[in-house]
């Protein structure tokens, strides 16, 4: 639990709530529902072990923050994440509902593990550590099984070691969705490559697209085989003669296909402060431009 005033809410409360969602209690001495309500909040942040943090502000004497917040009756609590209000409930609730309240909002203690040990499979693939960047995504996806972006690095990795068929395996579980969710769709667009490439001969489709270069069916049999090779930039090339010839062609698959390569190119998002816009890669950046130019000429 901590006290703010004016001098720490920014620090304490809006910075903090990027990492961990904080709970803002209005509350003021003469108040008899708030002397209710501030142990049960006490007793269920030290509960809940890090999973929010408490942050009491007395409306009496911050007047400026509590107004700020449209206050007009204490206790009134404001749940912040990312630096915005997302939930909140006024009066001296009993246990069962703020608890209630609490595990509709906040991560479930499974999903918390799964994200640290997907920030250390982060750090290890940093450090060049795919076998324990493996085992950690391995391990976040057995306990957050409902995490697609886990899932998501998970098979890319699997499938960036050349293991295919056990990215088929932990794939399979989110198969009948991969439709309607488009990172899950980049994947299955790769081991499609995969699969359509085993025998590709490269000679001859090579010499198919000379003969004729709008052999649609070659070109795009060769972008799989770059796929397959982890050759990325080189497929959108190839991918973007289609493009420049044909946009609809076979249901946009020339379109669809280079937008999931650009998603499994894409790297982790690097942590900011709040406000900034997190760098992108020079050459996803490109790539993004060119396919832009193209689809809308």
């Amino acid at each position: 639990m901590i006290d703010i005033t004016a001098a720490n809410f920014e620090i304490d409360v809006l910075q903090a709530s990027a990492t961990t969602p904080v709970l803002v209690d209005f509350w003021a001495p003469w108040c008899g529902p708030c002397k209710s309500l501030g142990p049960v909040l006490e007793k269920l942040e030290a509960e809940y072990a890090g999973r929010f943090i408490l942050a009491k502000i007395n409306s009496d004497d911050e007047q400026q923050i509590a107004g700020m917040f449209g206050v007009r009756s204490i206790p009134t609590c404001v749940l912040m994440v990312n630096g915005q209000p997302v939930d909140g409930f006024m009066g001296a609730l009993p246990e069962g509902q703020v608890r209630a309240f609490l595990d509709k909002n906040l991560p479930s203690p499974e999903q918390l593990e799964a994200e640290q040990e997907e920030n250390e499979a982060q750090q290890a693939l940093e450090a060049g550590d795919t076998d324990t960047a493996l085992e950690k995504l391995q391990h976040a996806v057995a306990t957050d099984p409902a995490n697609d972006d886990t899932r998501f690095d998970y098979v890319k990795l699997l499938l960036q070691l050349g293991r295919s068929d056990d990215a088929k395996v932990a794939f399979a579980p989110v198969i009948a969705k991969a439709a309607a969710i488009r990172r899950l769709d980049s994947l299955q667009r790769w081991m499609d490559a995969i699969d359509a490439s085993e025998n590709a001969d490269l000679g001859a489709l090579d010499a198919a697209i000379a003969a004729n270069k709008r052999d649609f069916a070659a070109r795009f049999a060769r972008a799989q085989a770059l796929i397959a090779q982890q050759q990325w930039t080189d497929a959108m090339d190839e991918l973007l003669e289609i493009l420049m010839r044909d946009k609809s062609w076979n249901d946009e698959q020339a379109r669809k296909t280079y937008i999931a390569v650009l998603d499994i190119m894409e790297p982790p998002k690097v942590a900011v402060a709040e406000g900034q816009i997190p760098p992108e890669d020079p050459v996803i950046a490109t790539y993004r431009r060119r396919l832009s130019s193209v689809v809308l000429s």
